[in-house]
């Protein structure tokens, strides 16, 4: 059993690991969390003895086997927690981060996978995220960036790369929802500015930050 902070830390590297490679480094971890780098150091010589992470001199450190197992069960909880809040509870998707943050630390792995049971073993995570299953394993996702596509293109909304509060309330406000068909109309030269034909009717213009935080099933 790991402690709330080593859970925090296992997780953070698990996401530093999946966008930048294998190794991380101790400044990009202190970073992504808001913490000291004196203080990250001393956590990960803790995290080190306990086989989580392994430190390669000038090159940083990355997660063990047990430390990448640990961390995904962190992740599998988590995106379950939300799929409870906002299916079973009504909340919004936009609201849910912060609490699955909390219930995630919860170590009942009976109650997760009971949990799991009762939503229907859901695959993905009311944003769109992979959910892995009691084994670990995430189903193969064939989702692309929608600043990927060309004009003419189409395909179903699956998820967001952005999570913030901020970037969920707009797409909130513009009408997209995940399933949602949309198609690429033009691409403005001058500004990457996207026209997007929603749900087959609705079109709407977004910038290029957008259109590369929305992931589309073609």
């Amino acid at each position: 059993m790991h402690s709330s902070a080593e859970e925090n830390y296992l997780k953070a590297i698990y996401k530093l690991q999946e966008a930048n490679g294998e190794m991380v480094a101790t400044s990009a971890l202190a970073q992504l969390l808001g913490i000291h780098m004196a203080s990250v150091t001393d956590m990960l010589k803790k995290m080190s003895t306990k086989k989580l992470v392994a430190y390669q001199k000038s090159k940083g450190f990355k997660l063990t086997e047990k430390g990448k197992q640990a961390a995904i069960g962190i992740i599998r909880k988590h995106r379950l927690w939300e799929v409870f809040l906002v299916d079973k509870l009504g909340f919004r998707w936009d609201e849910v981060h912060d609490i699955a943050e909390q219930l995630e630390h919860i170590h009942s792995q009976d109650l997760i996978d009971k949990l799991d049971a009762y939503l229907d073993f859901p695959k993905t995570d009311p944003h769109g995220d992979p959910i892995p299953d009691a084994k670990g394993v995430f189903a193969i996702s064939k989702s692309v960036l929608l600043a990927a596509l060309s004009p003419g293109s189409q395909g179903k909304f699956t998820g967001v790369t952005d999570h913030s509060s901020a970037f969920l309330n707009y797409l909130d406000k513009i009408g997209l929802s995940l399933g949602d068909t949309i198609k690429v109309k033009e691409v403005e030269e001058f500004d990457k500015n996207y026209t997007l034909l929603l749900k087959g009717k609705k079109s709407v213009v977004v910038s290029f930050k957008v259109a590369n935080s929305l992931l589309i099933s073609e």
